[in-house]
């Protein structure tokens, strides 16, 4: 595949599972300095990772979901939550998967998950 090509399936699985709002947002604001970013994460992230045929979408969602929570992304988290929900998963898969991360990764770790969790799906409803 060639990187026009990578680039082109990025953006149609970056716009699957984030929506067309969020990436024509976060393009929009694309600069100079970020638009290489931009270019990056949508060819590597969206189009080589997120892309390969190895693990269906929620499954791909749960790992994210469990990275994020652990490492403490916030932002990127609020956003996978919701990427989870258009990916199918469902709140008590988010649940139990904020649980998993209690006693692998610490209740700290999941309590500010749950509440970021709980802000999302309360937006989403």
């Amino acid at each position: 595949m060639t990187e026009e090509e990578r680039t082109e399936q990025g953006l149609r699985t970056r716009r699957e599972v984030l929506g067309d709002e969020h990436v024509d947002r976060a393009l929009s604001r694309a600069t100079e300095l970020t638009g290489p970013f931009q270019d990056f994460i949508t060819r590597y992230a969206w189009g080589d990772i997120w892309s390969r045929p190895g693990l269906s979408r929620p499954e791909r969602s749960m790992i994210t979901l469990t990275a994020l929570a652990v490492l403490r992304q916030d932002e990127e988290l609020a956003m996978h939550v919701s990427a989870a929900l258009r990916n199918g998963l469902s709140v008590s898969q988010i649940q139990e998967i904020l649980l998993q991360v209690a006693v692998y990764a610490g209740v700290p770790a999941a309590n500010r998950a749950f509440a970021i969790a709980a802000d999302v799906l309360e937006k989403a409803t």
